[in-house]
This record gives structure tokens, C-alpha cells and sequence, in this order.
């Protein structure tokens, strides 16, 4: 709701909110659980039907007894292996007896129960949902009891069997003989404890203050840096957020547990996280949990931190508890920034994070790999006129006279990078460049080996898709739906070829020039494959930027000149509206000020007064400035 407060902070906000934004990734990097680089492989590999990756994968840390590493690829290859048996099925047929296949195969039934289950709460899961659900559990059994007489010494398959135990409504006693278990072969696992929290909770079997005891007990025995030390802040994520079903409230909590044992938990999983190095995906649960945390007790300053420790590394959980993940997550993201903005002086600096070095992305590659570049349907001069201000801009043409190629002008100093990037970057401005225009413009992605693409039309969001080796292979209805919308904007009667491209994560660069070609639109310069800016060289590139946007470019050591974009109006032209905008201002101002004239008619002269001085101000800030006119390139 509006309110006088929220008027007089809005200085502040539009001040510092672009500054805040250093150091935090753009959101088209942004990937929800993404795996680390020999997980990825291995999952590449499987995407393909090769099994062997996943097999050298798991080999090792059995060998070398990483069981919370092995418990987290475990988990990951089932879930994958849900919607894409068929590497696994092979796997099992080759091995049978391979300890670590059947240990996927163990997750893999789990995996299969919840999907027929959901994740719905009980009252919202029908009679034939909890039938197919307890089958599935029990043919799961004895695979799990396969997968222990397999590898007695390896904690994984207790951790597994402690979640089957969830499921099926084990007795006390059962549950806590498979806990004996894994604690024997792993005291410290996070895994285990994590499933036997869940076990401890309000929701299943436990209470609030079961729960918070088991969680306080485990990090007082943990080892220093391990993960344990976070499991407090899950209980309080369970109390706070999971029990309210992800209710946006402050504190949706019924009062059971004190807010000091709430502050404690936070405060030990602060000290936790500052034992390890931004942008470090092992932490990425705990950071993920500890941001929500904060925001909720709006601690900005402390949240924000923390997403600039996560980089790229956002998690399903909690973010899922209030909708899609990826778009919660940068969701609160933003809000976060917002707030600590607010609470900036005006005249004040925020503070800034220390320079950190370019941590692993989501697509194997680093932060800094990620770049985006938009292929506009339109002339040069047709893009450069529907831009107003915003971030530097770099147009060219494309190889067929009729296409704009648009990129965001990155400053040479990477450490001025971030708000360019972070805040959206090209698809944001794409959204305002294309508004009130019939032409679309298609932003493509790249971050390491992920490729993707977001069209845009008419200032909305009409489509997006990513493909990624490392991920599933899209539904057929999702890309059926993302094929028409694709389809309906560039006037195809045949979508048949873009599901084709569509459908499918193997190659992602070349699908991502299959959809140009089947688009009719020019391939993009092979520079996009391998710098952030890709425009930089091509004849006729242009910056466009409002001015004094682009003051210091030469002294941050740029390597290159790119000119300034500029056009020059014929003085008829400007003397039209030179004449036209005081006629339009009195207009405006008579009708305002006259009881006998309808308010339509100030209202018409008021915009008609508007858009004839943004034209005259946007003219004059594209003149020619004679011999000046070149920036530094980045």
C-alpha cells in the first residue's frame, strides 16, 4: 500500500540501488541447485544413455569414504534418473551387483513414491495417491536392503533407509535402529541428521522443541566447519517457514520456541558460513537457508551479504516453500537490495563487498563467462529511437542490413560491472525498448556450456528456454507451449521445428543457431561464444548512453574505441517541436486551470506536452559533438 514514507525513501532507493547490485551475479546465471564439474559430467554423460562418468564418479568416493559428497551425487543421479532411466537401467544390466548403482536405484525408488505422493501436505493427497505411494515403498525395501549388504560400511543407504522410514510411518523404534546405524558408520553426516530432523518435526513424528534439541545437540558435537552447525537454522526454517506453509509473514510462529534459540541458530550458521570462501557451492544450502532467515527477521544488510556469498549458487529449498525457486530466489534478491537501499542515507555510500575472484558458475564455467546478446527485429535507427535511458548500450547490424544486434556496453572496470549485470541487464532493457512496438526482440544466453534465450515483445515476456547437458530433457508440453508462443511472435504456421530444437540438452550452442536459422533470423558473430561482448569489432557498432554516462571509460584502461551513437535532425524538425511544445504546455495548463474544459482534453495536451520533450531531450543528448564521440571499450 501507498504511503508517505515509501514516497520520501524513493531517493534513496533510485540512489544506491545500482550500487548494492556489485558483486551479485545477473539472473540469467542464476541456477537452481547446479551441479559442481564432475557431477555435471557425469550427468551429460547420463543425459545421453553413457553411464560410465556416474560409475567412475561414485567409485571414488566410496573408495575414498567422502560420504557426504557421495550421499549428495547419490540423491542427485536418482532424481535425474526419475524422468531419464534409461543410463541406470543400462548401468544395473551391465552390473547387477555394482554397490553403487543399486545405491541410485535405493533413491531412485524413494523418489519414485513422493512423485506418485507429491509433496502436498496429507489432507491434499487422495485415497489412490497414498495407495501407489506405500507400494512403491514397500518394493523399495529390499533394494535398500541390497544396497547395505552391498557396501556395509558406507552410511548412504541408512540415510536413504531413515527416509523410507519417514514414509511409511515407522515406529519409534524402528527409526531409531536405522539411526543407530548410519551414526555408527558416519557420526557426523549431514545427510542422515537432515532426514532425522525431518523424522523429529511437528509435521511427522515429533514436536517443535524434539526437533530444536536434536539440532542443538548435533552442532555442539560437530567438528568445526561441518555442516552440522547449520542444522539448528533448519529446524528454524521448519518452524518458522515449512510449518506456515510458506507464508511471506515475518513471523507466521505460534510462540513454542524462544527468539533467542532462533537468534542462536542464525548466529552459529553466520560463523559457519564465514568459515568458507564466497560463491563456494558446498555451503550453498546453508547460505540459501541463512538469507531467507535474515530477510525474515529484516536484517537486510546481513541477508544481502549472504546473497553475495551464494553468487550463482541458489537452492531448491527453501525458496520452493513460496513458489517457483529460481524466481523466488531473485525475487527476495532484489527485495533485499531494495531495503538496504532504503535504509541508506541519501548522502551516503552503501558498503561494498571486498573484490572477490570469479567463483565456478552454473554452466562449468566462471561468473564471468555469462553473457547475453539480443537479436532485434528491426533497423539500427528504428531500436536506437524506441531506447531511452538506462545502461550503455552497444548496437550493430547484423550481416543482413535488417537486424539489430543489441549488448549491454560493460565499463572496463570489472568492479563497476556488477549493476549492469545484476539488475537483469539486456532483458530488462529489452522490455522497455520493445514497448509499443510491433518488433520482438530475442535475448540469447550463454553462461559456460548452458545456453538459452528470452523473447520479448511489446515490453512482455513472451517465452524463455535453456538448454542444459547437464539437466533432464524438457517435457514434451513445456516445449510444445514455449514452441507456439515462439511461433505466434515471428509468424510460423509449422512449429514443429522449433519443438525439435526445443526438446533436447545435448549440443546447446548448436541449438541455439538451429532456432536462429529456424527463425529466419542471421547468426550471431562467432565473438559470442567466447568474450562478454561480443559487438566490440564489428564495423559500424555504436554506443548509445545518456550522457556523462560513459565519463572515465578511457582512463580505466580500455583497448579499443567504439563511436558514440549520434543523429543528427534536420533543423524543420526541430523547429516543429520547438514551436509545438509551448503551444501544448499552455493548452495544458488552460485546461487544468479552466473549470469549462473537460479533463480529457489537459490530459491529452499534458502527454502530447511529455512526449514532445522527451523527443527534444533525447535528440539533444544523440547531436553530433564534433571531433568527440569515442568511448574506451571494455
Amino acid at each position: 500500500m501507498f504511503s508517505p514514507r515509501s514516497l520520501l525513501n524513493l531517493p534513496r532507493t533510485l540512489r544506491h540501488a545500482s550500487a548494492l547490485s556489485v558483486s551479485l551475479p545477473p539472473a540469467e546465471a542464476v541456477v537452481v541447485d547446479a551441479p559442481d564439474a564432475p557431477l555435471r559430467a557425469a550427468l551429460t554423460a547420463a543425459a545421453s544413455g553413457g553411464f560410465g562418468p556416474a560409475r567412475e564418479l561414485l567409485a571414488a568416493t566410496r573408495q575414498d569414504m567422502q560420504w557426504e559428497r557421495r550421499s549428495g551425487y547419490v540423491a542427485a543421479l536418482a532424481e535425474f534418473a526419475l524422468h531419464n532411466p534409461g543410463w541406470l537401467d543400462a548401468w544395473l544390466a551391465d552390473e547387477p551387483e555394482n554397490p553403487d548403482a543399486v545405491l541410485v536405484k535405493a533413491d531412485l525408488c524413494i523418489d519414485q513414491a513422493w512423485e506418485v505422493r507429491s509433496a502436498a501436505r496429507a489432507n491434499a493427497v487422495s485415497r489412490d495417491q497414498f495407495q501407489g505411494f506405500f507400494a512403491l515403498l514397500q518394493d523399495a525395501a529390499p533394494v535398500i536392503g541390497a544396497a547395505i549388504e552391498l557396501n556395509p560400511a558406507d552410511p548412504v543407504p541408512w540415510r536413504i533407509a531413515l527416509t523410507h522410514a519417514l514414509g511409511t510411518q515407522a515406529s519409534r523404534e524402528v527409526f531409531d535402529s536405522y539411526w543407530e546405524e548410519a551414526v555408527a558408520r558416519a557420526p557426523h553426516h549431514f545427510g542422515c541428521h537432515s532426514v532425522a530432523l525431518q523424522y523429529l518435526c511437528e509435521k511427522w513424528y515429533g514436536s517443535h522443541e524434539e526437533m530444536f534439541a536434536f539440532a542443538e545437540n548435533a552442532a555442539e558435537q560437530a567438528l568445526p566447519g561441518s555442516k552440522l552447525h547449520a542444522l539448528p537454522l533448519k529446524a528454524a526454517v521448519e518452524y518458522l517457514v515449512v510449518a506456515s506453509a510458506g507464508t511471506r509473514e515475518k513471523d507466521p510462529s505460534d510462540g513454542t520456541v524462544p527468539q533467542a534459540r532462533i537468534d542462536a541458530a542464525i548466529r552459529r550458521a553466520q560463523e559457519l558460513s564465514a568459515h568458507y570462501e564466497a560463491g563456494d557451492p558446498e555451503i550453498a544450502p546453508v547460505r540459501n537457508d541463512l538469507a531467507l532467515m535474515l530477510l525474515l527477521h529484516e536484517r537486510w544488510s546481513e541477508s544481502l551479504e549472504q546473497f553475495r556469498a551464494i553468487g550463482v549458487h541458489a537452492t531448491e529449498f527453501p525458496w520452493v516453500y513460496f513458489g517457483d525457486p529460481r524466481k523466488e530466489f531473485l525475487d527476495f534478491r532484489t527485495g533485499v537490495r531494495v531495503h538496504v537501499a532504503r535504509n541508506t542515507p541519501f548522502f551516503s555510500r552503501p558498503p561494498q563487498p571486498e573484490p572477490a575472484a570469479p567463483t565456478a558458475g552454473a554452466g562449468g564455467g566462471t561468473e564471468a563467462e555469462h553473457s547475453s546478446l539480443a537479436v532485434v527485429s528491426a533497423p539500427f535507427d528504428t531500436v536506437a529511437d524506441a531506447t531511452f535511458s538506462g545502461p550503455p548500450l552497444r548496437l550493430a547490424t547484423s550481416a543482413d542490413g535488417w537486424t539489430t544486434l543489441v549488448e549491454v556496453a560493460l565499463h572496463p572496470d570489472p568492479a563497476r560491472r556488477g549493476p549492469l549485470l545484476a539488475q537483469g541487464g539486456l532483458v530488462r532493457e529489452a522490455g522497455v525498448f520493445t514497448t509499443s512496438e510491433w518488433w520482438p526482440a530475442l535475448i540469447l544466453h550463454r553462461a559456460g556450456d548452458r545456453r538459452g534465450f528470452t523473447l520479448i515483445r511489446r515490453g512482455k515476456h513472451m517465452a524463455e528456454h535453456h538448454w542444459d547437458p547437464a539437466a533432464p530433457v524438457p517435457g514434451l508440453d513445456e516445449v510444445t507451449a514455449t514452441a507456439r508462443a515462439v511461433a505466434e511472435v515471428y509468424q510460423l504456421d509449422d512449429i514443429r521445428p522449433l519443438t525439435t530444437v526445443l526438446r533436447g540438452t545435448d549440443d546447446p550452442a548448436g541449438r541455439q543457431a538451429a532456432l536462429l536459422a529456424a527463425l529466419r533470423l542471421p547468426p550471431v558473430p562467432e565473438a559470442f561464444a567466447t568474450r562478454a561482448e561480443a559487438l566490440t569489432d564489428l564495423p559500424g557498432a555504436r554506443i548509445l548512453a545518456r550522457r556523462g554516462a560513459l565519463e572515465g571509460w578511457e582512463a580505466a584502461g580500455g583497448q579499443a574505441v567504439n563511436p558514440v551513437y549520434t543523429q543528427r535532425r534536420p533543423k524543420r524538425w526541430w523547429a516543429l517541436r520547438l514551436v509545438l511544445l509551448p503551444v501544448l504546455v499552455s493548452a495544458a495548463v488552460y485546461g487544468w486551470t479552466s473549470e469549462d474544459v473537460l479533463f480529457v482534453k489537459p490530459l491529452i495536451a499534458t502527454f502530447s506536452s511529455a512526449v514532445v520533450g522527451g523527443q527534444l531531450v533525447t535528440a539533444w543528448r544523440r547531436r553530433p559533438r564534433g571531433a568527440g564521440g569515442t568511448v574506451t571499450r571494455a
